[in-house]
């Protein structure tokens, strides 16, 4: 059946300005890192990808390695994008990435300039596209020269392979000065995306204030913290969770006890406002004004549908918030 968008999606979705840029994104973005692979149901994908656009979320974020096997993501979503959305591309922003190991050698890793250029292109022809809106350097690499990370950005943009520049899990020195960087060369740096959630709070401490500085937009990764702040882990691990999955990230013993006791603790909380433990973390990822938009994964739909009713109530009152940093204490986060 030939899918025809809502056309009441822009009537609910909160959209908020990315820095100091003309770019608006969605509050809720959705990722394509988990659960829309090669692996990975390609009708379940596609279900995911026109609620989420139905529901008003026009930003996908890939990345190159995504799948698994790597680049198989990029594919699924190319070809969705296609039969689905190709009269809709100038209403989405569609990001990759380039930075963690792709391919044999030493030539698919890390961010030299020959590696994020040839994969940007490998991107651009999984998808059948002639540009992504956001190219992300995946990580600061520590022995390539941040000048050639940062040119490769600049001309990625300048060749119109890409509108926009990001970066990915650099701290708070790093984004300063990278962003500082690609000034110079005359593209600035759009936005950054770190991990944020309750359970990793490290950009707090750094990276938030560099990013208000420096005009550059925010978008969480692992809001949910892989699917640990969801009643999801609350009653033993389901069989279809990532934990069960050989290629995923999250681990059995990440789902300690402790960890599932604050969980139960945030849960009674999210309850008092109505909202669930995951609505309750995606409203307070989005709590700070800095933060531009919170990005998601799903493995059905119904979560695209409850993630995204999260923006009902994104108020917290001084209370809430002492409550949450008292249920909050030190523990290792277990997205990396």
């Amino acid at each position: 059946m030939t899918y025809v968008p809502d056309k009441s999606r822009y009537d609910n979705m909160q959209y908020r300005r990315c820095g100091r840029s003309g770019l608006l994104l969605p509050a809720i973005s959705l990722g394509l890192w988990h659960n829309f692979g090669g692996v990975d149901s390609f009708e379940n994908a596609q279900v995911m990808l026109r609620r989420a656009f139905d529901l008003g979320i026009t930003h996908f974020d890939l990345a190159n390695n995504y799948g698994p096997p790597p680049g198989s993501a990029e594919e699924n979503f190319g070809h969705i994008l296609h039969s689905d959305f190709a009269s809709h591309r100038d209403e989405l922003i569609i990001s990759t990435k380039a930075g963690w190991d792709m391919w044999p050698g030493p030539y698919g890793d890390w961010g030299s300039r020959k590696y994020l250029l040839a994969s940007l292109d490998q991107s651009l022809e999984r998808m059948d596209l002639e540009y992504v809106d956001i190219f992300y350097s995946h990580r600061p690499d520590p022995k390539t020269p941040v000048e050639e990370t940062m040119s490769a950005l600049d001309h990625a943009v300048r060749s119109g392979k890409a509108l926009y520049a990001g970066l990915s899990s650099y701290d708070a020195k790093q984004t300063e000065v990278a962003a500082n960087t690609l000034r110079r060369l005359g593209t600035p740096c759009l936005i950054h995306q770190p991990k944020y959630s309750m359970l990793d709070r490290n950009i707090e401490s750094g990276v938030l204030d560099v990013l208000e500085k420096e005009g550059i937009g925010c978008i969480a990764f692992c809001p949910l913290a892989q699917g640990l702040l969801t009643n999801r882990y609350l009653n033993g691990i389901p069989v279809d969770s990532r934990v069960n999955k050989p290629h995923g990230f999250l681990k059995k013993n990440d789902v300690s006890e402790k960890r599932l006791g604050q969980v139960r603790a945030l849960s009674e909380l999210a309850q008092s406002r109505d909202q669930s433990v995951a609505q309750m973390a995606l409203a307070w990822v989005l709590r700070d004004p800095r933060m531009t938009s919170a990005l998601i994964g799903a493995s059905h739909v119904e979560q695209v549908e409850q993630n995204v009713a999260a923006l009902a109530n994104l108020h917290f009152s001084s209370s809430e918030l002492t409550r949450i940093d008292g249920i909050l204490v030190p523990h290792e986060h277990p997205c990396n």
